[in-house]
């Protein structure tokens, strides 16, 4: 199968990308290097180093005519959001418009969208999270990333393009940046290594759900052929604490620093899982690596190759 996937010079992007060239397929990677890295591009995928919103992006769409196209590409950060609503908007929702609109062109058979299960709901009405809960963002990245879904919704209505939309949970494993303002098992995890001191926001008993990227490629994997126009939460369906977190890291890494505890984070949902049963049902995914074998799988890769920017 051509698949056609932005974003996977990425964390999560590059697991993907890696997943499908394991299932024999042929990988075309599109991704402008702004926040990923040439070396998480797998062997066996061609990465064309273009801004999704450019001619030369378009030409190549046009030329390559991908069965699937994968979308990954965002602009991911909710503090750079916050403090360009403008920019956020162009890249996640008018970036999706043209990936969306080049998708029915080229007469792609489905696209695959990476949404935001974090972000897209806000503040839970009831846990753990289904998707028959309402939409009601609270940071312009979580509406962006919403109206990326509306846009794959209208194309869909106008020009029966089919798609499957993923709301991933808390990501978490290898390739993932540890300098960030996000992924707190991927920064815990570099602190311990390098023997410096974890900051753990608040009292540390938030409680969100993490899933280990492995279980996130095999749902775009399966998402290939299943999942016709359907929106599913891609999560572990458990909380775990930041304080677990902390003390699994710990027990990982061999690290006995004490944490030291910062003011809470303005802004930041304290409690949110996900429901994942209708991907069950209608994917035939569930997660299937426990929060414990994820964090060994991602301390040994740290351990291996030091991560830095």
């Amino acid at each position: 199968m051509r698949i056609a996937l932005t974003g996977a010079a990425g964390f999560i992007g590059s697991h993907v990308a890696e997943a499908y060239l394991a299932e024999g397929h042929r990988v075309v990677v599109f991704d402008n290097l702004s926040t990923g890295w040439r070396s998480h591009v797998p062997e066996g995928a061609s990465l064309h180093e273009v801004d999704i919103h450019s001619r030369e992006f378009e030409r190549l769409i046009r030329e390559f005519r991908p069965e699937v196209i994968n979308h990954h590409a965002a602009q991911a950060s909710v503090k750079v959001s916050t403090g360009d609503p403008v920019r956020d908007l162009e890249a996640n929702g008018g970036g999706t418009a043209r990936v969306a609109a080049l998708a029915a062109e080229v007469g792609t058979r489905k696209l695959i969208y990476s949404g935001s299960g974090g972000t897209v709901y806000g503040s839970p009405t009831e846990l753990p999270i289904s998707e028959t809960q309402a939409p009601h963002p609270e940071s312009p990245y979580g509406l962006s990333k919403w109206v990326g879904e509306q846009y794959i919704h209208l194309f869909h209505q106008l020009h029966g393009l089919d798609f499957t939309i993923l709301r991933y949970s808390n990501a978490f494993g290898p390739r993932q940046d540890p300098y960030g303002e996000a992924g707190v098992v991927a920064i815990f995890t570099a602190k311990m290594l390098d023997g410096t001191t974890c900051t753990i926001d608040g009292d540390g008993e938030q409680r969100k759900d993490y899933l280990y990227v492995g279980d996130i490629a095999r749902a775009n994997v399966l998402a290939l052929d299943r999942g016709s126009a359907g929106t599913y939460n891609i999560g572990a369906g458990v909380p775990t604490s930041v304080n677990e977190i902390f003390r699994a890291l710990q027990a990982a890494t061999g690290s006995s620093l004490p944490a030291r505890h910062g003011p809470p984070r303005v802004g930041d949902v304290r409690n949110f899982w996900l429901d994942c049963s209708l991907a069950k049902r209608e994917l035939g995914w569930e997660a299937t690596t426990s929060f414990d074998q994820g964090i060994e799988l991602t301390v040994a890769a740290f351990r291996k190759q030091q991560v830095t920017r």
